[in-house]
């Protein structure tokens, strides 16, 4: 398989020369746009949405038939692993993801199992393989995953957390079954990304959410040391080509160093970290990605213009940024203004080499 004919972003996260920053948006297919909101309601649900390759497919390509990013990312869920599982994922309007069955006691924790990704996750590898092909190899595919931790945090809790009391007693109190629980979702994640890379992604992520959650010495045993083992599982090429990986842990600026380590291609960061300081941190080790606060995007277009800047003139010159928001795009941003963020990058980037 060759590489696509924009292939800058996989360049950029192998520390490649590019003509000009690559951009691309987290959570980019995504509510903000009204065609989205539009498939979502012929699919009647969020679920039904994200487990129907052909809408799936549909939903991936809608925002870069909007702008002219540098890649597209796989639409799914990070609970689609926990759900294939046994579970039990719905989602409640307003409240976000639920379990019917989360982990609550020794004896469901003892059961829990890697579940076979092509029999329960097809769903997704179907989507990824439909996605390559409507892609015509014009920008590449990213394929994504939760990590083993944030993964944890919603099948401990049942759901999204404001202090995350569930999954820290445990860990406290019981580390033992919270890393039997890890254990399980670090094999299930390198079997689950490896077959997303087997049916045609062309760089994958791992999206650390609630790492940043977690007291210093926790985020290196619970969080660190498995996204370590997640990297060392992955498939580093694929059908001749590299296949690129991002780590990003929300709050993760303090294990920056840390985090580069592990030997991952790029990291990701948000919105607090200064990218001139992290490069320095980090020297050649990794590509770094982000960083652009997504609040941003509610001013004017003069104001994003100069916040890209801004962006661009911390990282400096050089390869191995690719930009993009330091976290996902908030479904209240007016659609033409991730336009304006896209051709700023593109503009501001080329004009600045």
């Amino acid at each position: 398989m060759s590489a696509p004919k924009n292939d800058t972003l996989l360049r950029a996260l192998l520390r490649q020369p590019t003509p000009y920053t690559p951009v691309w948006v987290m959570r980019q297919a995504g509510r903000y746009l009204p065609e989205y909101n539009a498939t979502r309601k012929r699919a009647g649900s969020f679920l039904a949405l994200a487990k129907n390759p052909d809408l799936a497919t549909e939903v991936t390509l809608q925002p870069l038939a909007r702008f002219n990013l540098d890649a597209a990312i796989l639409f799914s869920d990070i609970l689609t692993v926990p759900d294939a599982m046994g579970l039990g994922l719905y989602f409640v309007e307003g409240e976000g993801p639920k379990f019917e069955r989360p982990l609550r006691d020794e004896a469901a924790i003892r059961q829990l199992v890697v579940p076979e990704i092509n029999a329960s996750l097809g769903y997704v590898l179907d989507a990824v393989k439909q996605i390559r092909q409507a892609l015509a190899n014009k920008v590449p595919l990213i394929g994504f995953s939760g990590s083993p931790y944030t993964l944890a945090c919603y099948m401990i809790e049942g759901s999204g957390s404001a202090d995350f009391r569930t999954i820290k007693s445990m860990l406290y109190a019981r580390p033992d079954l919270l890393h039997h629980v890890l254990d399980i979702n670090t094999r299930a994640v390198i079997a689950y990304l490896n077959a997303q890379i087997e049916a045609g992604a062309q760089a994958v992520m791992v999206f650390d959410t609630w790492g940043g959650s977690l007291a210093d010495a926790a985020y290196r045993e619970f969080s660190l040391d498995y996204l370590r083992r997640v990297i060392a599982g992955l498939h580093r090429e694929w059908n001749g080509q590299p296949v690129p990986n991002i780590v990003f842990t929300k709050g993760g600026g303090l294990w920056l160093e840390d985090i580069a380590a592990i030997g991952c291609n790029a990291v990701g960061l948000d919105w607090t970290v200064n990218l001139s300081a992290a490069r320095q941190r980090v020297g050649s080790q990794v590509a770094l990605q982000g960083n652009l606060d997504p609040a941003v995007l509610f001013s004017t277009p003069a104001a994003i213009t100069a916040q890209v800047d801004a962006v661009l003139r911390q990282y400096g010159q050089g390869p191995g940024h690719v930009f993009n928001l330091g976290h996902g795009i908030s479904q209240f941003t007016p659609p033409e203004h991730v336009g304006v963020l896209v051709d700023a990058v593109h503009h501001l980037s080329r004009t600045s080499r």
